[in-house]
């Protein structure tokens, strides 16, 4: 084994992978503390990896003071807890003259594969002169987790599918600036129908339709099996799997746990709400779907009322639904809550004093808070009248003076009592939104 390793660390690096579009996701280590990037299967944890890897070499970080390993390689499956101190001792004996005096960068993907992996990283953390990075699938390396595990010794980061920006970087558009010619422009727009259809997940972007819905459920069964099935041996598989394509289908309606045991009761399954929120929790905890509660000082409050509910990806809301999300304005309110969970941990709707609506209210760690409604047009006098006064209601009551509304094609600034309520398209409120917060993973933003 002590050969092997050795021989996948040098494997690892003489290779020169490629690296993939960059990420503004402004990831920090910090001395002392493991970095640990987290998010959905298949985002692209380990290209974040690589491209640190990438950073490293071009800073003139030698390749031998690189050590990456992936743990999901089977010729590894026999890897222990007890066994991990084989991975230093292997790569201290190919380069004895670095033990302790030269800081070595040590990349670990799907660590998570080796229970009791968390007392070898702690060991190494304060024994060897390193810095650590992890990745894996959500499956058992989980914000929750790594708050457990290694509490005040990590620093977690999430990690989404690419961002409207992101999919512009990969396919070479610059959309620096807020002004353009009308050429640019016009990428900008026919590149975010592209994105409206495809989503952000690397690995589906370029592919036929037929065969991105196919990954898209691919992806989703596996969170479903892996995360919420199997890795907490449930008995009742069925259930879980109608409740979370239950949610798939009202992505942007509201819920609460009474109705969705009563849902699954219907479908003739006796499943506990005490089991209901625990699934809530795990597709959680999986970065599939997210709950919104409503935006109130009162956090007894805050519970008590309805969630309204959002997948990580609207594309994959769509391919993994039953069909009635195609065209909906919810469909286009999830686009934007993606948007808005990239930069703020926590994310919540609003209720004005006389019970009117507003989709989303967030603070951003490097901003002021946002007041966003979503509707896909306002060519309606009713709608217009209704969604302007609800955003004009709640500025007044939240002290703002600028609230957003996202359409699919309109802009204009409508001056309300309190302020300006900025009407923007879809693209040009994602480019807005989008940038390199990088907020790391908080366990108090889950909501």
């Amino acid at each position: 084994m002590l050969e092997l390793i050795q021989s996948l660390i040098l494997e690892s690096q003489a290779e020169e992978p490629a690296v993939g579009t960059p990420r503004r996701v402004g990831i920090e280590s910090l001395p002392g503390k493991v970095t640990a990037l987290i998010g959905v299967r298949r985002c692209g944890k380990t290209t974040c990896l690589r491209q640190r890897m990438a950073r490293l070499r071009a800073a003139g970080v030698p390749n031998s003071s690189l050590l990456y390993l992936d743990f999901s390689d089977d010729r590894l499956h026999e890897l222990s807890l007890e066994r991990l101190d084989l991975i230093p001792q292997a790569y201290f004996s190919r380069y004895p003259e670095k033990k302790g005096r030269e800081k070595i960068h040590l990349f670990f993907d799907e660590i998570q594969f080796v229970p009791g992996w968390e007392r070898f990283v702690e060991r190494l953390r304060r024994t060897e002169n390193c810095e650590i990075w992890l990745a894996g699938s959500s499956a058992k390396l989980l914000s929750r987790e790594i708050a457990t595990e290694m509490r005040g010794r990590s620093l977690a980061w999430e990690i989404f599918p690419f961002s409207f920006r992101e999919f512009l970087d990969s396919r070479g558009i610059d959309a620096a600036g807020d002004t353009w010619s009308a050429g640019r422009q016009a990428a900008i727009r026919h590149a975010f129908d592209a994105y409206w259809e495809t989503g952000g997940f690397p690995e589906a972007l370029g592919c036929s339709r037929a065969l991105r819905v196919r990954l898209h459920q691919e992806y989703f069964h596996a969170i479903l099996h892996r995360d919420l099935i199997e890795r907490y041996g449930d008995p009742r598989p069925t259930a879980a799997l109608e409740l979370a394509r239950r949610l798939i289908d009202n992505v942007g309606s509201m819920h609460t746990v009474n109705r969705l045991a009563g849902y699954l009761k219907s479908l003739g399954h006796r499943v506990p709400k005490a089991a209901v929120t625990g699934y809530l929790e795990r597709l959680e905890d999986a970065y599939a779907l997210f709950a919104v509660r409503l935006f109130d000082a009162s956090l007894a409050r805050a519970n008590v009322n309805p969630k309204k509910v959002y997948c990580v990806d609207h594309a994959l809301a769509r391919s993994v639904g039953s069909g009635i999300l195609v065209n909906s304005g919810h469909l286009l309110e999830n686009l934007v809550f993606g948007a808005l969970r990239r930069r703020a941990p926590d994310v919540r709707y609003y209720r004005t004093g006389s019970r009117r609506e507003v989709d989303f209210v967030a603070r951003p760690p490097d901003g002021p808070r946002l007041l966003v409604q979503v509707c896909e047009t306002l060519a309606e006098p009713g709608t217009r009248a209704r969604e302007v006064g609800a955003l004009t209601e709640a500025m007044a009551e939240l002290g703002l003076r600028e609230s957003f509304l996202v359409t699919r094609h309109e802009q204009e600034e409508i001056e309300a009592g309190p302020g300006t309520i900025r009407v923007l398209p879809a693209w040009r409120f994602l480019l807005r939104a989008d940038g390199e917060a990088g907020a790391p993973a908080q366990e108090s933003g889950r909501s």
